[in-house]
């Protein structure tokens, strides 16, 4: 989910904070004028000792709490509990689908172009929905046809797949067109695989985000300036760090919410580091996600649109990169799409 006020107003730092920005974002003007604002509590893989239905319980206190952004993935295995919060919050009457900006990614496995509106059409019966607002290209790499999420040999080795992500770009555009979703993007993409879809023959539609780690450990500068010279906007996921007991989570990273000078300036605005890692992303003009399934947290993480983070201590978060990735995603190191090879 992403952090979405209900009501319509602008902050003291210009971030407009409604129910979903059908227009412009602070990054810039979209090519498509689709996209929400800003932050959430997002549904990212949900950890094996975490019970669905801890999935559809977050999202209905996140609806009740203000959050109107949801963003989930086919991979993610949580798009059923979703779609029955979301359904239930309609029926009951907290929220319309037009208040609702719905999210989903298409995984690897269906990157042929003809499997393209076939993966989204199961996420879209998952959740209950006719349409998502944004649909993204969750990964770089194709992944071999069929039922498994990460499809593998009789040896334990992924299967990896050849498919020129030109052709599945032009297949999510065809889905834009037919109304299967409101607007197309790309996630975990580095600026030469943007390039490739900006500089597409015949592109018809321009990806308007792109969602990626981002975090003051891994601030993403570079990638977020080539983002707003081409009009793209920046999403960022694992924007409080992450475990490192969670199974795809690089071991022994530090602990971002533990930074000293990230608390040192929480405990100056007397708020959590949490709100101050999120409002640093909004300062920036940063899309944010931000994962909870506790309630005080959810709630926590929406009280960002009520302080402003000084230039000062911007460049102190700003000097806290590391180039630290949480998720590096090493399964598929071995495929020549792997994203994190390049700098940005």
């Amino acid at each position: 989910m992403c952090l979405h006020r209900r009501s319509s107003e602008t902050t003291t730092t210009h971030l407009q904070v409604t129910t979903c920005l059908k227009h412009d974002l602070p990054t810039g003007r979209l090519s498509s004028a689709n996209v929400c604002q800003p932050s959430t509590p997002g549904c990212s893989r949900t950890p094996a000792n975490v019970a669905k239905s801890k999935v559809e319980e977050a999202i209905k206190i996140a609806i009740d709490a203000g959050y109107r952004h949801i963003d989930s993935a086919y991979m993610y295995l949580n798009e059923e509990e979703i779609g029955r919060a979301i359904q239930e919050k309609i029926a009951n009457g907290t929220v319309k689908r037009q208040d609702i900006f719905y999210t989903s990614k298409l995984w690897g496995t269906f990157f042929h172009p003809e499997l393209v509106q076939t993966g989204l059409e199961v996420s879209l019966r998952k959740v209950q929905l006719s349409y998502v607002d944004l649909y993204l290209i969750h990964f770089p790499v194709p992944l071999k046809p069929g039922e498994e999420i990460v499809p593998k040999d009789a040896h334990g080795k992924i299967i990896f797949d050849e498919v020129d992500l030109c052709t599945t770009w032009e297949a999510l555009e065809k889905c834009k067109d037919a109304g299967l979703t409101k607007s197309i993007g790309v996630s975990n993409f580095n600026h030469k695989q943007l390039e490739m879809i900006l500089n597409k023959p015949g592109l018809k539609y321009k990806p308007v985000c792109n969602q990626v780690e981002c975090h003051p450990y891994l601030n993403q500068s570079k990638l977020l300036d080539f983002c707003r010279s081409k009009d793209i906007v920046l999403v960022a996921y694992g924007a409080l760090g992450s475990d490192s007991d969670k199974e795809w989570v690089t071991k022994d990273s530090p602990v971002l919410l533990k930074d000293p000078a990230l608390n040192a300036i929480a405990g100056k605005h007397r708020r959590t580091p949490a709100q101050v890692a999120l409002r640093y992303q909004l300062q920036r003009g940063v899309v944010v996600l931000a994962k909870s399934f506790n309630e005080k947290r959810i709630k926590e993480n929406f009280q960002v649109f009520d302080f402003q983070l000084t230039p000062e201590d911007m460049e102190t978060l700003d000097g806290l990169n590391r180039n630290i990735r949480y998720f590096e995603d090493k399964l598929f190191y071995s495929h020549l799409n792997y994203p994190f090879l390049e700098e940005y």
